[in-house]
């Protein structure tokens, strides 16, 4: 069974850097792709980037060049390092993990199996 615990959520004024991390328990024997949502009060649940098993990333356009997401498959841990931040990244962060070997991957959350039970990120101006 997948567990999901992410942490280093915070509160950061705008401008400023938070690195999210996600500790993965899962089948050695089974690739994923892993990924990062986000929701804020009001609004959909938005994929913010994801990785493949090969290590391919994908971005949501509102994080492009902002926000990068890693792997440490020795650690078994999904990073998000934000920087640049704003008042409009505020929203509780998910990490989510499928089965899958395809080598890209997406950001459509009705795809992944598994996840987390969040970590809040607040950006004050």
């Amino acid at each position: 069974q997948v567990q999901l615990v992410e942490s280093g959520g915070g509160s950061v004024q705008s401008g400023g850097s938070l690195r999210l991390s996600c500790a993965a328990s899962v089948d050695p024997y089974t690739t994923y792709s892993m990924a990062w949502f986000r929701r804020s009060p009001g609004k959909e649940r938005e994929g913010v980037a994801a990785v493949s098993s090969r290590g391919t990333t994908t971005y949501a356009d509102s994080v492009r060049g902002r926000f990068t997401i890693s792997q440490d498959n020795a650690k078994n841990t999904l990073y998000l390092q934000m920087n640049t931040l704003k008042p409009e990244d505020t929203a509780m962060y998910y990490c989510a993990a499928k089965q899958t070997s395809w080598p890209w991957p997406g950001l459509n959350a009705d795809d992944y199996n598994y996840w987390g039970q969040g970590t809040q990120v607040t950006v004050s101006s």
